[in-house]
């Protein structure tokens, strides 16, 4: 049994995609066990991708993730990080398979709607950071 993270990021809220992702990581069998919509601080968006600090793309990626309500969600199940990634599909939309949400619903990859975590190590520190009261699974 795995937790990992999974973030809605502003041009997912702002296009009604909240309940779409949902339903598909539901239909998963998948648990959702910590939800919420939240004004990232900054601080928060530059610590949870401080591993690209230094890059060139680091402040453009912190800059939309601090542009609007993203929705942070605590994913629970067997295998549930590996699901989660092939259910979002490729990083870069266009590479996105369709069925996957970015292959169905994004265009760009500035806007590729989510994020999840790559393995067990950063799903444990994306969780701590964005759920630091803990999720009831």
């Amino acid at each position: 049994m795995e937790t990992t993270l999974v973030l809605i990021k502003p041009g997912g809220v702002q296009r009604n995609l909240i309940g779409e992702i949902t339903r598909r990581v539901e239909a998963r069998q998948l648990k959702v066990v910590g939800l919420k919509l939240v004004n990232a601080s900054r601080a928060t968006v530059e610590e949870h991708y401080a591993e690209h600090k230094g890059k060139g793309f680091f402040e453009d990626v912190v800059n939309y993730l601090c542009s609007g309500p993203v929705v942070a969600m605590a994913v629970q199940g067997t295998n549930a990080i590996k699901a989660i990634r092939t259910m979002m599909g490729a990083t870069n939309p266009l590479e996105a398979t369709p069925g996957t949400v970015r292959g169905d619903f994004a265009l760009t990859i500035d806007d590729n709607l989510t994020h999840s975590s790559s393995d067990p190590e950063a799903a444990g520190r994306e969780l701590t950071l964005w759920f630091p009261e803990g999720t009831v699974g």
